[in-house]
């Protein structure tokens, strides 16, 4: 069993940065690829990035391509999402999950977090 929590999250203006971390707990961290993924009301859930279990590959959505990065310290149980360039398109509930694949497809998910609130707005 694994347990995410993600952190972070807030209120920032367009153009602004915000760095998102997922800390785990429980199983064998460095086993599990880990996505992060954005939900709004009424749409379905984005992949956003994914990262191996090493951290050596990393899959981005097009529409985050140059803005986000994703690494992870499996010394610290943590992935980061380091989001640069915001714009009220961002506006999300960010969640990361655990899973055995690097996808940015949401259904090899195994593992949630609760989610962090991502608004920007001027």
């Amino acid at each position: 069993q694994l347990q995410l929590v993600e952190s972070g999250g807030g209120l920032v203006q367009p153009g602004g940065s915000l760095n998102l971390s997922c800390g785990a707990s429980g199983s064998t961290f460095d086993s599990y690829a880990i996505g992060w993924f954005r939900q709004v009301p009424g749409k379905e859930r984005e992949g956003v990035s994914a990262i191996t279990s090493r951290g050596d590959v990393v899959n981005y959505a097009d529409s985050v391509k140059g803005r986000f990065t994703t690494s992870r310290d499996n010394a610290k149980n943590t992935v980061y999402l380091q989001m640069n360039n915001l714009k009220p398109d961002d506006t999300a509930v960010y969640y990361c999950a655990a899973s055995l694949w690097a996808t940015l497809a949401h259904y090899p998910y195994d593992y949630w977090g609760q989610g962090t609130q991502v608004t920007v707005s001027s």
